[in-house]
């Protein structure tokens, strides 16, 4: 085995559209402001829904577009900060309810680079032999978490998930998912928090803004000279959806001029760990970006935590 390759990716988003004006019922803010500071317009709201739900949902619609059956698969692995539940995880509900027998199942907590942590450590159990056919989930309920009194935080967040089925490229064949690029700044940890048994998400914007427009980019382009890809060579750059701002700040800092930048935070807010592959995964089923392209991906954010790989699209 070579390294891994990303064969078809799935999403899942409520049903419920909340928009800015809905909001402006709740709090002291506008449809103007709102789309002027975060470039939100709308996003997805869970009613019932658990995070396994939507995970499961997109994982398997994932499969399904896969080729391969739950008998295949092998690993599941699921990114999330907000499953409420503790234990089961929910790699292992997802297992149960697309009846995967017998797979490794964990979950990853790195909140909104969760799916790029996630998606390195699947490539790395692929490479050294440990899994063969895996599923790997981004999923996220962030509205339990979220304190609709408080407009700062309220208007960001939504819900939903992204999936992806990975697999084992045949001896020879190139790796379709690049080496990862990942590490984090401990000690401005507290910049996004959810804390304590009756949790509210927070977070100190403005640190958070300055950090992502001036540290990440060199960090993305890490991930491209690992995968021996020029930017210039990229077809699409898809970053955590967190703001519109910090999208094209980063982007500002990257030659990409070829590339189609992921921009799901109009209508889907930040969903935290599922914003990548939810974005991934609409640009693929818009046929936005053609098979085989190099396609950035980028996630960051609480912790503060960060992760990117150059993929292969399916």
């Amino acid at each position: 085995m070579t390294g891994s390759r990303i064969v078809a990716l799935g999403h899942y988003q409520p049903s419920r559209v909340v928009t800015n004006d809905d909001l402006a019922q709740l709090v002291d803010t506008n449809d103007e402001w709102i789309r002027d500071r975060v470039g939100i317009v709308t996003r997805r709201i869970a009613g019932d829904e658990t995070v396994a739900d939507m995970a499961a949902a997109a994982a398997g619609k994932a499969l399904a577009n896969s080729g391969l059956t739950a008998a295949d698969i092998d690993l599941v692995v699921v990114a999330t900060c907000t499953s409420v539940d503790r234990s089961p995880n929910v790699a292992c509900r997802v297992a149960a309810k697309l009846g995967i027998t017998a797979p490794a199942a964990y979950d990853v907590n790195t909140a909104c680079s969760g799916f790029a942590y996630a998606l390195g450590t699947v490539d790395h159990a692929i490479r050294a032999g440990a899994a063969r056919n895996a599923i790997v989930v981004g999923a996220e309920k962030l509205s339990d978490f979220t304190d609709w009194t408080d407009r700062s935080t309220c208007i960001i967040f939504g819900d939903g998930a992204g999936a992806a089925v990975v697999t084992a490229t045949a001896d020879g064949e190139p790796a379709g998912v690049g080496p990862v690029v990942w590490g984090s700044v401990p000690e401005k940890s507290d910049a996004v928090r959810i804390e304590g048994w009756r949790p509210y998400i927070a977070q100190e914007g403005q640190a958070v803004f300055r950090w992502a427009t001036t540290a990440l980019a060199p960090l993305a382009l890490q991930a491209c000279e690992k995968a021996g890809v020029a930017p210039s060579e990229l077809a699409a750059f898809v970053p955590h959806q967190a703001n519109a701002r910090i999208i094209d700040g980063i982007v500002k800092r990257l030659n990409i001029p070829n590339a189609v930048i992921a921009k799901d935070i109009v209508e889907s807010g930040n969903t935290s760990a599922a914003s990548v592959p939810l974005a991934l995964s609409k640009l693929v089923e818009r046929r936005e970006v053609p098979a085989g392209a190099p396609v950035l991906l980028f996630g960051f954010g609480g912790g503060l935590t960060y992760a990117g790989q150059v993929v292969r699209c399916p």
